[in-house]
């Protein structure tokens, strides 16, 4: 007879989300505001929310500050991962990642595909750690950034979620890190 695992305690996370947007403000930021509005219900706090354009450096530079900021856990965007000459997201994020993470961006598509069929395809949602921090890029759209915390986010980013999720393995990310320090001593 198998016996229940022993609950586990909600752990906050602290979560910062940027819109990459040439056009919005937070006034219009809908889905920024989305993301907002679930990660606070679900318990988590908004450390930072930002706006930039869609560029580049402007881009890397916000995610790099979060990056070294050890007050924040998780960063997600939101914009910029289409196919037109302005969606730079993944170009100026990915290069950051020390670990890619694969299957987000698979099944980010299995649950759009059931929403919005071939269309996933005009996405490049991607997802990776750098820095010990979790890292989510998530197409502009607020249906897309529903789909992503309540199909994924919102689960793994809770470490009450069994089998496993990403809040276990958090003092994990930096090992090697650590490993690289402690054989220079």
């Amino acid at each position: 007879m198998t016996s229940e695992p022993t609950p586990r305690a909600f752990i906050p996370l602290s979560i910062a989300v940027l819109t990459v947007s040439d056009t919005r403000v937070l006034a219009d930021d809908r889905s920024g505001d989305t993301l907002a509005a679930r990660l606070s219900q679900a318990g988590h706090r908004l450390a930072d929310r930002d706006i930039v354009p869609d560029e580049i450096v402007s881009i890397r530079e916000r995610v790099e500050g979060w990056i070294r900021d050890p007050a924040i856990d998780v960063i997600i965007t939101t914009g910029g991962t289409g196919f037109t000459g302005r969606d730079v997201t993944p170009e100026a994020i990915e290069p950051l990642f020390e670990k890619r993470m694969d299957g987000f961006s698979a099944v980010f598509h299995r649950i759009s595909y059931d929403k919005i069929g071939t269309s996933t395809l005009q996405s490049r949602a991607t997802a990776g750690v750098a820095g010990a921090t979790y890292i989510f890029v998530l197409p502009g759209s607020p249906g897309a950034c529903k789909d992503a915390w309540d199909g994924i986010l919102a689960s793994q980013l809770d470490y009450r979620h069994r089998p496993c999720n990403f809040v276990e393995i958090m003092p994990r990310l930096d090992e090697h890190l650590r490993r690289g320090a402690a054989a220079t001593l």
